[in-house]
């Protein structure tokens, strides 16, 4: 293993990435004491508190839920994604907010059925679900979304938006978040037909080495090549082997190509960069971030990304 980059991430100012490292990258338990103060830390941190710094006195995002990158879904995307603590009841009314707008008569009147497929936009319910599990503030709403996704799946395992009657295949950015949250709820649950929707969906992304076409193992898209941070509902090679390794997928062989690729864009360091990124800065209208995530260069380290390719590495057996 490389002790140089991780001793470097473990003195990082960003408690987030020393909680990645810890528990995805060194494997330390989740109740150990250092493991604890950084979590701890994360859920004080300046990062944390301007990500909820637009949340009003009844505990909500003023605002539709599903605002680039500030209403309530997106903010509660994030805080599970950095590792925020479990089980924070302060964050229950986001988490109304988001199942309102979900399950609301509105919403499902626009969730369409053409030539027998469901054509939804279904990472939105898998970010919500992910979102509701990892910060362990689930309810029935939980089981509802679940059941939803499995039942709204395609028959070649995945998800599409796409209302073309013609559109037969699954999109990669519809898909990997249904699966990724269906692959924790199945895990926590032991729900066996949510298992078996993420062996299905699975093979949306293997048959095709998680970025080549079939046809001719051309690229699919050049973006989903770059490293970016969040991600979002985006797909990128390193979001889908995350989702990989989550899943128990990443030692099919079909992941080799992906993940030579990831190797790669290592840097002299050790560490990795983000190429590019899918937010601007706060004083945008649209797809604002409050917050900054590090540096976007192909020669310089980003953490957030570096630790996400560490933690791939690792579970596929590859950092030395």
């Amino acid at each position: 293993m490389n002790n140089s980059i991780i001793e470097r991430l473990l003195k990082s100012e960003e408690p987030s990435i020393r909680f990645k490292v810890l528990t995805q990258v060194l494997g330390r338990d989740l109740y150990s004491t250092d493991v604890m103060k950084a979590q701890d830390e994360i859920r004080s941190s300046e990062r944390v508190k301007l990500l909820l710094s637009e949340k009003g006195k009844d505990g909500r995002i003023p605002g539709h839920p599903y605002k680039k990158w500030t209403g309530a879904h997106w903010v509660l995307s994030i805080l599970a994604e950095i590792g925020y603590p479990s089980g924070d009841r302060g964050l229950i009314p986001m988490r109304e907010q988001v199942t309102s707008w979900l399950f609301s008569k509105w919403h499902e009147k626009s969730i369409k059925t053409i030539d027998g497929r469901v054509r939804r936009c279904a990472s939105q319910e898998g970010n919500a679900l992910y979102s509701m599990l990892k910060l362990g503030i689930a309810d029935e709403g939980a089981d509802m979304l679940a059941g939803r996704l499995i039942k709204w799946q395609w028959p070649d395992g995945g998800w599409n938006c796409d209302k073309n009657p013609k559109a037969v295949n699954s999109s990669f950015h519809e898909t990997l978040y249904p699966m990724r949250s269906l692959s924790l709820y199945a895990r926590l649950s032991g729900n066996m037909r949510a298992r078996d929707s993420v062996h299905r969906a699975s093979e949306v992304f293997l048959k095709r080495h998680l970025y080549k076409r079939q046809s001719d193992g051309s690229v699919i898209d050049d973006d989903f090549t770059r490293l970016h941070y969040p991600s979002f509902w985006h797909y990128d090679i390193l979001a889908g082997l995350k989702v990989m390794a989550e899943a128990g997928f990443i030692g099919d062989e079909r992941c080799k190509d992906a993940l030579d690729l990831l190797e790669s864009k290592r840097l002299d360091d050790g560490g990795f960069p983000a190429e590019a990124r899918y937010y601007g800065g706060a004083n945008l209208k649209s797809q604002r971030s409050l917050v900054k995530w590090g540096r976007v260069s192909k020669k310089r380290m980003n953490e957030f990304v570096t630790v996400d390719a560490l933690f791939v590495l690792k579970r596929a057996g590859r950092l030395k």
